[in-house]
């Protein structure tokens, strides 16, 4: 009699941790899931990010995607720069590239042709503006490229673009991603024949110096961590 007892109670507490363990499982299961989801950014950019003329594997952000491929770095890359793009485009463009793509990171590398265009600075800073709001609304790590224009738009003006950047980014405290092009502009050998799109020489450089910048900031910011 006494051994039944034992062996009664020893399947009750069996019975009764079953389903504990299987509970614990599927949440341990499901944390793991969720810290291993790989982080992707979108890139929401023009021409500097679209390979203008050059091939789409010959660009930074092709580049960029296979130093991480042959780093084994988890991030995943989509590339919705589209060449002339403007503020005004990607404001338009970026609730339904959220919606199809659902990033976890935002670099918006926008800006050059609205000064290039000579638009109103307080417009494109409005745009910016807007569309950082728009991926912090949706749990997104925004990084702003920060941008530059040809001096001969004026002193004011060429000031009041590149003061933007930096504005934008202290008032949402976001990353400010600095100039892509700072190392290879100056150079007319990386440079194509326009003066404002790198060759496919400097596409390597950009790739580089992005890498740099992206990498830490993505893999540390993560928002499925």
């Amino acid at each position: 009699m006494v051994f039944q007892s034992r062996r009664h109670i020893q399947i009750t507490f069996l019975l009764f941790l079953l389903p504990l363990l299987v509970f614990s499982d599927h949440l341990y299961a499901g944390t793991q899931n969720e810290n291993t989801q790989k982080p992707k950014l979108l890139i929401l950019g023009d021409s500097l990010s679209a390979a203008y003329g050059l091939k789409q594997q010959e660009g930074w952000v092709s580049l960029l995607q296979n130093i991480w491929k042959d780093e084994s770095v988890q991030i995943d890359v989509v590339n919705a720069a589209i060449s002339g793009e403007t503020t005004d485009g990607g404001l338009a463009r970026l609730p339904r590239l959220l919606e199809q793509h659902q990033p976890s990171h935002l670099l918006i590398e926008l800006g050059g042709n609205d000064g290039l265009q000579g638009h109103p600075v307080s417009k494109m800073r409005t745009n910016l503006a807007r569309m950082v709001d728009l991926a912090k609304q949706a749990n997104i790590n925004v990084l702003l490229q920060d941008m530059e224009i040809p001096t001969n738009y004026g002193r004011k003006y060429t000031s009041m673009f590149a003061d933007s950047f930096e504005a934008v980014a202290e008032e949402h405290q976001i990353t400010l991603i600095p100039f892509f092009l700072q190392n290879v502009a100056t150079e007319e050998n990386m440079m194509q024949r326009d003066g404002i799109h790198p060759n496919k020489d400097a596409q390597p450089v950009i790739a580089a110096f992005m890498n740099e910048q992206l990498k830490p900031i993505i893999l540390r910011t993560n928002t499925a961590e």
